[in-house]
């Protein structure tokens, strides 16, 4: 059985992938009540769903260790969990781009879904961060 522990920059990763995914459930953007009904974008709406798929792939690769058992697994590194939060930063970026053109952008009283993942892809980067600070793994 492994049992290897989590350490602090995989923690990190982990509320900020889950504070990701609570963030694909609410609105990313919509018009300030002109139109009626209002006009609304979600996160499965075009690249917002790069940023859903980041964060399961990110928790998936927090549980990989634990899920293969005593064998180390090549994945397990923090070029892997580079590469997919780098998948889930663009996605956002360019949500928030098509989001723009789309003159949806608002404030977060009408896009918390919006505001919400990117403070969790922050809380994603700084947990990044620790990963490369911390001591390798034997």
């Amino acid at each position: 059985m492994n049992r290897r522990t989590l350490g602090r920059g995989r923690i990190i990763v982990g509320i900020g992938s889950i504070l990701a995914l609570v963030a694909c459930l609410f609105p990313w953007g919509q018009t300030a009540g002109i139109g009626l009904p209002p006009e609304r974008t979600g996160a499965f709406d075009g690249f917002g769903i790069l940023v859903f798929v980041a964060a399961i792939g990110l928790l998936a690769l927090i549980a990989l260790p634990y899920a293969a058992g005593d064998q180390p697994m090549a994945l397990d590194r923090p070029l892997s969990f580079w590469a997919v939060g780098v998948v889930g930063i663009l996605g956002f970026l360019l949500k928030v781009w098509q989001i723009q053109n789309d003159g949806l952008l608002s404030l977060p009283d009408r896009a918390i879904g919006l505001w919400l993942a990117g403070i969790g892809l922050a809380i994603v980067v700084w947990g990044l961060a620790e990963m490369l600070a911390e001591r390798p793994r034997a």
